[in-house]
């Protein structure tokens, strides 16, 4: 009954995961219910890393159009292999360093493979033979864009092994490599194959900013995991104002000086939004912008969730899954994604504190971002009946079901009295 009531408590999201389950999204999202991804028999090779295939990535991939799915699958499944050997802090430097920066060259040895790594995804680690087979039986202009970006981020990965990320500056460096190039590589391939016009490859900035504000959210939510594995992605020119140490920033003590921490970097990747949404407005395949526009309202209902929450610190803020599929399903339009934008940064607007030392400058940035969303200030149209209408309808249903759960129960009462 408890989940009854939440759910009677968000009804659109109740309706939504419904929709989601029984296979009835929005047109362009994949089904949550399918046994198999349905990349085409192209891409059978998939099926042998179920771990790869759970990945939300993976997932998203089915979005695209079959035809033009295989070259993003495999440069997916490239660089998941090189993030798991950064991540494995299993492997001693002096093995770990030279694999990031000659990653790229393994594509075109056939034989090679890892069977060491300890990490969640290391089969696709153990398997790449069969990976980088794929990728070489890939056209060449594919294959150009995989390597290009394979090569840059193994030697980004291996430059911050070897260096803290200490700046501002540092910390935007460093999502440039693991995300970032990894949203340029995808918006050349979109080029190539065709889907999307030129400019959407030569605007590397805005392909660049799409990445950073992915991966900031992910740094700033993952924030006592990473410390728990014993890495460091907070760029020490922030937290340093707030704590001697990154870890200190979880004892209870601190909460307060923590917090701010937090709502300052929650604030610095908020200034990626317009950027995102300048990228976005550009996109002209449907596929292509259902694909790209999903994780960027992710990401900024996580940071919405994350913002003035002590509870980064003691655990994981995640959004609901209702609220999730809710997103994939209204973000099918730029209209509808600077209203889910619109939607979340004034959540974050309505919770900033006046005494937080960033508060001027989140309020700024929030104000820029609704303004880009909606320049004319009205907001995108609600149907404001339809909630009301489906919590009745629920409650209606909740009730009948503790009715007739009751039922047997009262029977085998009346019964027993009988007898007795």
């Amino acid at each position: 009954m408890e989940r009854m009531e939440k759910w009677l408590g968000r009804p659109r999201e109740a309706y939504n995961l419904l929709r989601f389950k029984v296979g009835g999204g929005a047109p362009g999202m994949p089904r949550q219910d399918q046994p198999e991804p349905s990349l085409g028999s192209e891409l059978s090779l998939v099926l042998q890393f179920p771990l790869a295939r759970q990945d939300q990535h993976l997932t998203m991939i089915e979005i695209l159009p079959s035809r033009h799915s295989h070259a993003v699958c495999i440069f997916y499944l490239v660089l998941r292999a090189l993030d798991t050997v950064e991540d494995d802090m299993t492997i001693s430097l002096e093995t770990k360093i030279p694999m990031l920066h000659n990653f790229h060259s393994y594509l075109y040895q056939p034989a090679w493979r890892y069977t060491e790594s300890q990490e969640k995804y290391k089969q696709v680690l153990e398997d790449f033979p069969t990976i980088s087979l794929e990728f070489r039986n890939l056209a060449k202009v594919y294959r150009d864009v995989i390597v290009d970006v394979c090569q840059k981020m193994g030697a980004g990965m291996a430059e911050f092994l070897q260096k803290k990320v200490d700046s501002l500056q540092d910390w935007d460096k460093y999502c440039h490599y693991v995300v970032g190039l990894a949203s340029i590589g995808l918006s050349h391939l979109f080029c190539v194959l065709e889907l999307e016009d030129p400019v959407i490859g030569e605007n590397t900035e805005l392909a660049n900013s799409m990445g950073i504000f992915i991966e900031k959210t992910i740094i700033i939510r993952d924030y006592l995991e990473d410390q728990l594995a014993g890495r460091e992605f907070w760029p020490r020119e922030v937290w340093s104002r707030y704590a001697k140490k990154l870890s200190d920033l979880a004892r209870p003590e601190n909460t307060d000086m923590a917090v701010q921490c937090l709502n300052e970097l929650i604030t610095n990747a908020l200034h990626h939004v317009p950027d995102v949404l300048t990228y976005l407005s550009r996109l002209k395949n449907q596929s292509v912008f259902n694909f790209c526009a999903i994780p960027q309202v992710m990401a900024v209902a996580t940071l919405a969730a994350c913002y003035n929450n002590k509870q980064v610190f003691r655990g994981v803020v995640k959004i609901r899954k209702g609220q999730a599929v809710t997103l994939m399903m209204n973000a099918t339009n730029i209209k509808a994604v600077k209203g889910i934008m619109y939607q979340y940064v004034q959540e974050i607007y309505r919770k900033v504190p006046s005494s937080d030392p960033s508060a001027n400058k989140t309020q700024q940035i929030i104000v820029s971002i609704r303004t880009m969303c909606l320049p004319n200030g009205t907001a995108v149209s609600r149907n404001h009946y339809f909630p009301i209408c489906l919590s009745c309808a629920m409650l209606l249903a909740g009730l009948s079901w503790q009715y007739l759960r009751a039922v047997p129960a009262r029977t085998e009462g009346w019964l027993g009295e009988g007898r007795q």
